[in-house]
């Protein structure tokens, strides 16, 4: 009996692999230089809006450090 059960989950086990695999075999591929350089146009436009390039301005920053109180 425990034998069944081990060889029923083991189909079961592949069964699932097969699935996932052709799941993603149907998943539609680019090439890598075409990634990259998909992925390098779109830094190239849009460097003018990213803060790590530019920095965030002091006014806008949410962890600068807070200002001492006048009055103590």
């Amino acid at each position: 009996m425990s034998n069944n059960n081990a060889s029923s989950s083991s189909v079961a086990g592949a069964q699932r692999a097969v699935k996932q695999l052709s799941l993603e075999a149907k998943i539609r591929r680019i090439n890598v230089s075409q990634a990259a350089t998909d992925l390098k146009n779109f830094c190239l436009q849009n460097a003018h809006k990213d803060p790590l390039l530019l920095g965030v301005p002091s006014s806008d920053n949410p962890f600068r450090p807070p200002k001492s109180c006048g009055l103590l």
